[in-house]
Formats: structure tokens, C-alpha cells, sequence
């Protein structure tokens, strides 16, 4: 069983998202878009009896919370994993031939709804504490979480509630450990037992005195209550010796995220030799925190062998994370504009976009893609994305394309913007791109000559190995194909991205191929010169 779909509403930034996830959903963005949203919205799902107004979609708290959890790929051994015939009974009967569920929870009463096949079930009574065991175990790693908290197990954090449960189901088929337990309730739980006597005891010589503290009538209790079993393996130290041993939880917070994390991966070799039990839904926050990128990747595949038997969300702004592929991978871009989160997922053609604004936005960040096409402007920058993605994904893939201000950001093309985007590229100390690098420019008008010829004498080698196109026209509305031309000043510089868009959207292959020769021939000189795709 796994979570295929989460829809929600009016919780904080997130107006209104539909995801469709996988059995390993990354999530990135900007920091305050509403990530952390997204986690904490499933949060609430799982737990919320209440929610204080800042939950709400503006802070109106007319504005209903809604989260609806789709529950997909239900087999008979899920059900066979509860451990009462009662709630398998109660599974059942609310599905019967369906594999899949939704479940709505709302902030009307907080309480859940169930539907199947789109069939509002209600709520009967004794189904929800069936669901509760049937459903994922959430398990939220938040940025807030330390060490020393894990180690409290009375605070019942969940990473220490999971490692507990890991210890607990390893050793539980023991005899020597049956034994123990036996035992042990004999000797604290039993009326016979000499110990509780002698604890029950203490307890009444203590209360005497008590009483003799308050002669107005009040009557005190006081009782010694027996240890619990369970929290015999609930309490964990980890011991560091750099020279000085010291408590893990005294050491810095990447060490304590480090820790935290391999209990996880802990928990993932445990979960892959396991048989029985329900399955977890693992969500992290900033999975990358703390960590050194090798030990990101050691994370990744971790959390990719986990994905076997569970399910893992996390939210990133890791490279790391996000380059490396897997047939049971999903990544979402979250962007929030004017207030409002956005959740989008991102395909193979933009995947290479998220990169490298993941890594900073800049190539001296890290020399990424296959190539680089350089233009002058946002238009011609969104024109060719647009056009690459309805007629070429596959040819031009791994070409990224750059930048450098241009119409909207200083209101006319710059070649010294080109030459400032181009120099990290070609003019630092390993220029592996120097004789990759494409670029496109307008064709320069009068006031532009003397930046032309400062451009040609500073590379004259981009002339020379044909990296360097030049249009026929001064700008690139003039360039488009026939229908689709613009002279200067028609469009006003506010609106030529958004008629960059749609002229990308409406003409033909034929159209670009043949009335836009220049483009054409730049992108398959940025495919010719630039690094082979990776096998």
C-alpha cells in the first residue's frame, strides 16, 4: 500500500494542490514557499484534533482546511498485518474488491471521512482506530529535531519511538527475551510477587506520613508504580571519541543529523529482511542538513532501498538529491507567488533548470550541462525553451540555456552582459566550455559597434569556431516567422516574454526550421560542440 495522491486546501500558503506521488517524492524550492507546508499539512492529517488560526489559509479561519489522502495499491497482505480480526474485519467491509481508498480530513469536526470508488463511506463506528493501524506510519523528521530529544524517549519523539520499535521487533522472537518479559510483569504486576509487596508497602509508610502533613480530612495517595517494560528499549546513548569521548548529542548539529539519519538507514536494512508489520511513510525536511554531499548520496540510496517496503517525501535544495534518477523517483518544483504555493512536477526536460538553480543559478556554481546557449534577453531565453519542448526533448536535451538581462532587465540587448555571462564559461582558469559555449545575439544597430568590436578582439576565437550566431534582424521580434513579425517598438518590452511564449506555442517545426535558420543552426551547433550525453 502506498499514498498515490494528496490533495489540499486553505492550509497556510497552500490555496489549492494536487500531487501525484511516488514511492520517493522529492520537493524543492526557495526557502518560504511552502515546503515545509506540504509536510506539515500531512502532519496535521495524521494527528490535528484542533487548529489555531495561523493553520489557515490567509489566517481566515473561514477559509476550511481541507486534506484529502489517496491510499492506492491495497494488498490482502496489508490487511492480514493487522492485529485484530476485528479491524481486518472492518477493512474489508469499507473496501471490498476496491485497492484503493481516499480520506478526507477537515477542520468542520477534525474528523475523517472515507471514500471508496468515490462512495462516501462516512465514518462508522471502530473504523478509524482500524485505519489508524492500516494506513502508513508517519514518521516526520523536521529540522527541528535534536539528538538529546531522541534520546528523551518519554517525549515519545518518533525517530526514538522508531528505533525502539526496531530493537524491540529484532529481539522479540527470543526465548530468553519471552522469558524476561514474563518475569519481569510477575515481578513488578503480580499481587504475590515479594518485590511489589515490598514496593506497596513503602507506598503506605509513605502516605502515613503524608496524611499527618493535612489533619483537615484531605486524603492523599501515594503509590509506586512499576517500571515499564517497554521503555527498556527506549533509551539510547551515542558516544563519540575524537580524542575526547564525548555524548553524541554534546557534538555539533551535523554530527547529531548524521546520527539520526543512519538510524534510518538502520531502520532500512531492518525493513528489507522484515516480513511482517505495517508500512511507514517517511518525511524529511532539508534531508541534505548537515550532511557532506557523500554522505547525501549515501542517504539517497538509503532512502531509495527503504522505498522496497515504504514510502520516503522530502523536501531539498540539494543537488545531490535531485540529479541522480530512479524508476521510483518524482520531483516537484514548489514556487509561491503573491502568497500562494504552487506544487508542479518537473520533467526530464526541466529537470536540468532545477539543477542549476539549485546550484546557485551561476556555471561557476557547477559546470552542469551537456553545453551552454547564451542569448541576450529572457524572450529569446523562453522562446527556445518553449520551442526545444514541443519539438525537440530528446535532441536538445542536457542543453541549457542562459540569460544575460536583455530586454526586460535593462530594457535593451547588452553584448557586455553576454561577455560577463560568457567569462566564468571560457575564461577562468579550466575553461572546459571555451570552445563549447554557443552564443546568439541580435544583429548590433549603430550604437552598438564599438561593444560589437570590443566583443570580437576580446574572443576572437567564438568568431572563428563558428560559436558565435548572429541574427539577420536587430531584435528578435523582427525575427519571427512570417505572421508572427514585429517591428520595433510594436511590442511593448513589458509584453515580449509573454509574446515570446506564444509565438513558441503557435508556430510550426517547418516555421522554425525554415524561417529561423540563425536559432536553428545555434542549437544544433550547442549539440555538436557540447559534452556526449551521459550513457
Amino acid at each position: 500500500m502506498k499514498i498515490s495522491s494528496i490533495r489540499v486546501e486553505n492550509y497556510r500558503s497552500l490555496k489549492s494542490v494536487q500531487i501525484d506521488t511516488s514511492r520517493f517524492t522529492i520537493f524543492v524550492g526557495q526557502n518560504n514557499h511552502g515546503k515545509t507546508n506540504l509536510f506539515e499539512a500531512i502532519e496535521w492529517f495524521y494527528q490535528a484534533k484542533s487548529s489555531p488560526e495561523d493553520y489557515f489559509f490567509n489566517r481566515d479561519t473561514g477559509n476550511r482546511i481541507v486534506v484529502e489522502i489517496t491510499f492506492d495499491e491495497v494488498e490482502e497482505t496489508d490487511i492480514e498485518k493487522l492485529t485484530t480480526e476485528a479491524s481486518k474485519t472492518k477493512i474489508r467491509g469499507i473496501l471490498g474488491e476496491s485497492k484503493s481508498f481516499m480520506v478526507q480530513k477537515t477542520t468542520t469536526d477534525h474528523k475523517r471521512k472515507y471514500f471508496v470508488d468515490g462512495v462516501d463511506k462516512g465514518n462508522p463506528t471502530g473504523l478509524d482506530t482500524a485505519i489508524n493501524e492500516f494506513i502508513p506510519k508517519l514518521e516526520y523528521v523536521n529540522t527541528r529535531i535534536r539528538l538529546d530529544d531522541v534520546s528523551k524517549y518519554k517525549d515519545k519523539n518518533p525517530i526514538g519511538l522508531m528505533l525502539s520499535g526496531v530493537l524491540t521487533a529484532i529481539v522479540e522472537n527470543s526465548a530468553e527475551y519471552l522469558g524476561f518479559k514474563e518475569q519481569f510483569a510477575k515481578l513488578f504486576d503480580s499481587p504475590d510477587s515479594e518485590v511489589r509487596q515490598e514496593l506497596d508497602k513503602i507506598s503506605a509508610q509513605v502516605e502515613i506520613y503524608l496524611q499527618k502533613q493535612f489533619p483537615d480530612g484531605t486524603k492523599v495517595k501515594f503509590g509506586v508504580n512499576p517500571p515499564q517494560f517497554g521503555d527498556l528499549l527506549k533509551s539510547f546513548e551515542t558516544t563519540v571519541d575524537d580524542g575526547i569521548e564525548t555524548k553524541a548529542e554534546d557534538k555539533g548539529d551535523g554530527m547529531q543529523r548524521a546520527i539520526m539519519l543512519s538510524i534510518i538507514q538502520a531502520f532500512a536494512d531492518y525493513r528489507k529482511a522484515q516480513t511482517g508489520g505495517g508500512s511507514f511513510l517517511f518525511m524529511i525536511d532539508e534531508a541534505e542538513l548537515h550532511l557532506h554531499p557523500s554522505a547525501q548520496r549515501a542517504l539517497k540510496r538509503a532512502l531509495i532501498d527503504i522505498c522496497a517496503t515504504d514510502q520516503v517525501m522530502v523536501n531539498t535544495h540539494s543537488s545531490v538529491l535531485v540529479v541522480e534518477d530512479s524508476p521510483q523517483q518524482k520531483l516537484f518544483r514548489v514556487e509561491k507567488h503573491q502568497g500562494i504555493t504552487s506544487i508542479s512536477e518537473v520533467d526530464a526536460l526541466e529537470k536540468i533548470d532545477v539543477v542549476f538553480d539549485l546550484l546557485g543559478g551561476s556555471p561557476t556554481d557547477l559546470l552542469l550541462p551537456r553545453n551552454f546557449l547564451i542569448v541576450e534577453g529572457r524572450s529569446e531565453y523562453v522562446f527556445l525553451s518553449e520551442v526545444i519542448k514541443r519539438f525537440y526533448p530528446n535532441e536538445f536535451k542536457g542543453i541549457k540555456i542562459l540569460f544575460s538581462g536583455g530586454d526586460i532587465d535593462m530594457q535593451e540587448g547588452d553584448l557586455l552582459a553576454v561577455h560577463q555571462l560568457f567569462k566564468p564559461l571560457a575564461g577562468s582558469e579550466n575553461p572546459i566550455y571555451k570552445d563549447k559555449a554557443v552564443i546568439v545575439i541580435d544583429k548590433p544597430n549603430d550604437t552598438q559597434q564599438n561593444k560589437y568590436q570590443q566583443f570580437q578582439a576580446g574572443y576572437p576565437y567564438l568568431f572563428a569556431n563558428n560559436q558565435v550566431h548572429e541574427l539577420d534582424t536587430e531584435t528578435l521580434e523582427k525575427y519571427y516567422p512570417v505572421g508572427f513579425k514585429k517591428e520595433p517598438g510594436e511590442v511593448p518590452n513589458e509584453q515580449k516574454v509573454a509574446y515570446a511564449r506564444e509565438v513558441a506555442r503557435s508556430i510550426t517545426k517547418e516555421q522554425f526550421e525554415g524561417e529561423m535558420p540563425k536559432l536553428f543552426a545555434a542549437l544544433n551547433a550547442a549539440k555538436v560542440k557540447g559534452f556526449p550525453m551521459a550513457a
